[in-house]
């Protein structure tokens, strides 16, 4: 097994969901594309020597759909010879696509890979790649043999099985939000943290 490194991590900056959001202006195909821009700017790397850009995103369809990994690497400006693919793992995709990028340079297939995930909620709600929240998707073999719920729900599922109350849940939360307000506040993402264009 080869050695695996993690060169550098990027970002945008997050903003509120809806049209109201900072972000709400951008395609989520160019909201990557800042991110894939920068990794070669801040390394001094040769954007050549990229061998795959991975990207996980839960809602491929509409601006996120007809693989928007490979449509962000058109985007960024990297080389055309760049390859890019989209996974979906749901809520880890885009710890999905850092596990494939690993696996891909510790078995020596690949040594440069840059890997993450892309969402723009603003802009492709929620089930948007379902008709109408069908968990289903029209499938009578799902519906006969499995109770699919929406998150939400299945959450709530989960605290009930293993006895977490509504308010250790929030006291959870409040703290985690609290934490990364300190993290922030202390400039512990400032490097990670790129400038994207305010809305106009």
């Amino acid at each position: 097994m080869n050695p695996v490194y993690v060169i550098d991590a990027v970002r945008t900056p997050r903003g509120k969901g809806k049209k109201r959001g900072a972000l709400a202006h951008l395609h989520p195909v160019d909201l990557a594309a800042y991110c894939l821009k920068a990794l070669p700017e801040r390394n001094q790397m040769d954007p050549e020597i990229i061998e795959d850009v991975i990207l996980g995103c839960v809602s491929q369809v509409g601006e996120q759909g007809a693989c928007i990994a490979r449509n962000a690497v058109l985007a960024s400006g990297l080389p055309i010879s760049v390859p890019g693919y989209t996974l979906n793992r749901f809520c880890g995709s885009g710890l999905q696509a850092v596990q494939n990028a690993a696996a891909m340079i510790g078995s020596g297939m690949m040594d440069v890979v840059v890997a993450g995930g892309v969402e723009s909620m603003s802009r492709v709600k929620m089930g948007a790649d379902i008709e109408g929240l069908d968990l289903y998707i029209g499938n009578e073999t799902l519906k006969k043999n499995f109770n699919l719920v929406p998150q939400g729900i299945s959450a709530d599922l989960i605290a009930t099985m293993y006895n977490i109350t509504r308010e250790e849940a929030d006291r959870y939360a409040e703290q985690s939000q609290q934490n990364a307000h300190k993290a922030i506040q202390n400039g512990y993402f400032k490097k990670s943290i790129i400038p994207v264009p305010a809305a106009k």
